[in-house]
């Protein structure tokens, strides 16, 4: 072969030099719907064990048993192809259950955060209109006093599921999770169902605060399935050797298609956490020997800081990988320092199923990096002010994507869609991130920041103006900025600056204890600044810009008087 047709391919996509040698450049991708996974997996893979949770085990066949019983009551129940159900749970087997039993007549996935409030979940529901929801007993009173306008609540219990397998108490107005999996067996209904068809609506902010449902299809989740597989997964760990551990929540999407499907897909004992612990999870780590260990940031900061880490066995652990937030590179060295393990970095979005970049584990890694496109995933970066000019090597510019995994638009917004789907001059759509980024000659990208004014607490998602909304019902506040600020454990958390009303009086703690009562734990200011006004564009717009490097001179200030008054 000449020497210009061998070098051809990586003209244009020079990241594909330094894939893994058991990656490949180009996949195929299977045109069946997201449930075939969980019935093939039932069939490979049998009796053997594919939960652990809270002490109890479930096989996969039993999990396929009793999603298929879910099915058949919620067809009874009138769910049809297309129809959105609500999954608002933490971790826990009836996640998995009830997400295939949806999927497995067509239906919709909708992801609710647990921890969301009475206004959030209203949000959502009046967004997407499910016609049920499938929640914990302790959390279905907010939703059945919330207004939401649902035809059904099913409720069930984290203790239903584990080893002491307690009946969760039945509720007036609410169904049980429990009666569902008892529907008498019966032929399910025959569902034609398309890789373009809808399968998730992933809930995300943007950068107006808009909560927007990205639409995700069963051919965007399956091709991001087979993409990570192929990624993570080389012929000598496939099979039956796989232990996830499972810590990040499936309802948010990293979870959902790299623990939940891939765990599935390649016979992956799934060792559920409901929400993390340390003590916890170190004692999984122990007892029940992961392989795979994917987590945001934070957890793998908590864990350096925990007194006894080095005793519980992190070194036996084959794969860590940091995702749904930048992981600062000195974690990652302190990480790998200490416990002796490689902590790859992978970088994906709602809007893209979610992976796009990582880390190869035995190729060239370059640190402060998110790695290379994963298998049919083009890059680009282009000039900020048209989003049309690509930038030179080592320019910044905003990162575009183009891929199988790329949703197929926002939920009832087609103005939003539109700015973010853009066919681009070679007559491919291309996915708009937001993010500013760069890419090296060997295509390895870099994020240089985020959407201008989003926040990543924790790998979620924070949106300013959502949390001002609510500050500006305070009746003290006259105006509300709010900004995302550097913080060794959570990644950033939310400062709020504001300036109140003439004759109102109110106390830092005061605006926390007030946003406590409409905001998750998360979204709730961390620093709260009392000023006597904001600063103030020439046509009246709160300069967010300002407040940040106003912050920013005050840490640089603080850490030189600390460099100078050192002995």
């Amino acid at each position: 072969m000449p020497d210009n047709m061998r070098e051809s391919p990586y003209a244009a996509r020079p990241w594909l030099r330094h894939y893994d040698y058991w990656v490949r450049p180009h996949l195929t991708y299977p045109g069946r719907p997201l449930s075939d996974i969980l019935s093939i997996s039932a069939v490979e893979n049998g009796d053997r064990t594919a939960t652990w949770f809270l002490g109890a085990e479930l096989s996969f066949v039993e999990i396929k048993r009793r999603s298929d019983a879910v099915a058949r009551a919620l067809a009874d129940l009138g769910i049809v192809k297309g129809d959105r159900v609500g999954i608002m749970l933490p971790n826990c087997p009836q996640y998995i259950i009830a997400a295939f039993a949806i999927l497995r007549l067509g239906a919709v996935v909708v992801n609710i955060n647990p921890s969301y409030t009475a206004r959030e979940v209203l949000t959502v529901v009046g967004d997407s209109t499910p016609r049920l929801a499938i929640t914990l007993d302790a959390l279905a009173p907010m939703i059945l006093g919330a207004g939401a306008d649902l035809e059904h609540v099913i409720v069930t219990s984290l203790a239903e599921y584990s080893a002491a397998a307690a009946a969760p108490p039945r509720l007036d107005g609410a169904l049980t999770f429990a009666d569902l999996v008892a529907t008498p067996p019966a032929p399910l209904p025959k569902v034609d169902i398309a890789p373009d068809d809808l399968a998730v609506l992933q809930y995300t902010g943007g950068t107006t605060g808009t909560p927007k449902g990205a639409m995700l299809t069963h051919g965007n989740i399956f091709a991001n399935v087979v993409q990570t597989e192929c990624w993570t997964n080389p012929v000598y760990v496939y099979g039956r050797t796989e232990r996830y551990l499972v810590v990040i929540p499936y309802f948010h999407i990293y979870a959902f298609s790299v623990c939940m499907m891939v765990g599935l897909r390649v016979g992956a004992l799934q060792i559920i956490h409901p929400k993390y612990d340390p003590e916890q999870v170190l004692a999984s780590i122990r007892d029940l020997r992961p392989t795979y260990f994917p987590a945001v940031p934070t957890v793998f900061v908590s864990l350096l800081h925990h007194p006894r880490v080095l005793e519980y066995g992190l070194q036996q652990v084959r794969l860590f990988n940091s995702g749904g937030a930048p992981c600062p590179v000195e974690v990652i060295e302190e990480f790998e320092r200490r416990i002796g393990r490689p902590l790859n970095e992978g970088y994906g979005l709602s809007e893209t199923s979610p992976v796009t970049h990582s880390t190869p584990q035995l190729a060239c890694r370059k640190a402060g990096t998110i790695g290379l496109p994963v298998p049919d995933t083009d890059q680009k970066i282009v000039d900020v002010e048209t989003g049309t000019r690509e930038v030179a090597l080592g320019e910044a510019g905003e990162l575009c994507l183009c891929g199988p995994q790329v949703m197929k638009g926002y939920w009832n917004k087609p103005e939003e869609t539109a700015r973010a789907l853009r066919r681009g001059a070679d007559g491919r759509v291309w996915f708009h991130t937001g993010d500013i980024a760069t890419m090296d000659e060997d295509g390895y990208t870099s994020i240089v920041q985020r959407k201008k004014d989003m926040i990543i607490v924790d790998g979620f998602n924070v949106y300013p103006s959502e949390v001002e909304t609510v500050l500006y019902t305070h009746p003290a506040v006259r105006l509300a900025a709010v900004i995302g600020i550097p913080d060794a454990y959570h990644g950033e958390v939310v400062k709020a600056c504001i300036a109140l009303k003439p004759g109102s009086a109110a106390s830092a703690e005061d605006i926390v204890a007030y946003c406590r009562t409409s905001l998750t734990e998360y979204k709730v200011p961390r620093r709260v600044e009392v000023r006597d006004t904001l600063p103030m564009s020439a046509v009246g717009k709160i300069l967010y810009r300002v407040l940040r490097d106003e912050h920013a001179a005050t840490l640089s200030g603080v850490n030189r008087l600390q460099a100078d008054t050192k002995p």
